[in-house]
């Protein structure tokens, strides 16, 4: 009697359990009840929130779309994302998107999917050594040569100057550090005394920028690859944020345009990625209906300042 309760008592327990489960990965990914998977878009990290901006300007346009969503997050590991499109390539998958951790590590992966006939359209960074059906980007060269002249001019154009690189192997950080020495050329009277990555991270940054500031002293400005850098950098700085030292960062995040407004930083590059998260699935949906799309979409940066914060910041 006893053993038979408990075997109906463990059955129910196990349906239940299925149920939930069935329940959270639809919730989660917006897949139906079968658990099919149209697109799949893969994040580098959700622990950042540009983004998170980006996911959710990407379950928007899925949802106005109709269409099913399940979004991975790689946590910023690169053997994790690999095996989250290898997973991708063996569902039911119809086109995948994906934020690269890495943009040369990513190439196997993605080269695996386009075999197996399902379109790749890469946001915010590129996949190198790969064909990608399309690549929703903002134009980071061109925004790190804006971030150029919005520091050099807060700095008086003289100085020296620290620049906080992102993510080494990724595109956006290869291509905003480019634009941003090919900037500083303009400006002869203002040194560049040292380059140290903090891997696009707040925490990360505020330790080297304390670092480096003790390396440094004579700095007066500073120019980070992403905002959550240069708020890290606003961290490690104190009262002289904003006064002794000029910060500009990249993105135009909501924390970023907040210290916009409080003095702290100076400028901000602001891309839309919201707005990038909804054109990867507009183009994703193109591409199962069989739509021809570019294979480069641009979205358009532009320099934040006081002067026009308070058309960005919500």
């Amino acid at each position: 009697m006893k053993s038979s309760s408990f075997r109906k008592i463990a059955a129910l327990t196990a349906t239940a359990a299925l149920i939930l489960t069935g329940t959270t990965a639809c919730g989660r990914g917006g897949g139906d009840a079968t658990g099919g998977t149209k697109i799949v878009m893969a994040i580098s990290t959700l622990n950042n929130p540009f983004f998170v901006e980006l996911r959710d300007g990407a379950q928007a346009a899925a949802k106005t779309a109709g269409v099913q969503l399940n979004i991975v997050d790689a946590q910023n590991d690169s053997a994790s994302q690999a095996n989250q499109l290898a997973t991708a390539a063996a569902g039911a998958t119809k086109v995948v998107i994906v934020n690269p951790v890495d943009s040369d590590a990513a190439a196997s992966a993605v080269k695996a999917l386009t075999k197996a006939n399902i379109p790749v359209i890469a946001v915010d960074r590129t996949v190198n050594g790969a064909e990608l059906t399309s690549l929703v980007a903002s134009d980071n060269v061109a925004g790190g040569r804006q971030a150029a002249d919005e520091l050099a001019k807060s700095m008086g154009e003289k100085g020296s100057v620290i620049a906080l690189q992102g993510v080494s192997g990724t595109s956006a950080s290869r291509d905003r550090g480019k634009g941003f020495e090919e900037g500083m050329k303009a400006y002869p009277n203002i040194t560049v005394v040292a380059k140290q990555t903090a891997n696009f991270d707040r925490a990360a940054a505020l330790d080297v920028t304390t670092n480096l500031m003790q390396a440094h002293p004579e700095v007066t400005g500073l120019f980070a690859e992403n905002d959550e850098m240069a708020l890290g950098a606003v961290q490690a700085l104190g009262a002289r944020a904003g006064t002794d030292v000029m910060v500009v960062g990249f993105d135009g995040t909501a924390d970023g345009l907040a210290a916009i407004k409080k003095g702290t930083l100076v400028a901000t590059i602001a891309q839309q990625p919201a707005e990038l998260g909804k054109l990867a699935v507009e183009l994703a949906v193109k591409a199962i209906k069989g739509t021809k799309i570019d294979k480069t979409v641009p979205v358009e940066v532009v320099s934040v300042t006081k002067t026009n914060v308070g058309d960005f910041a919500k």
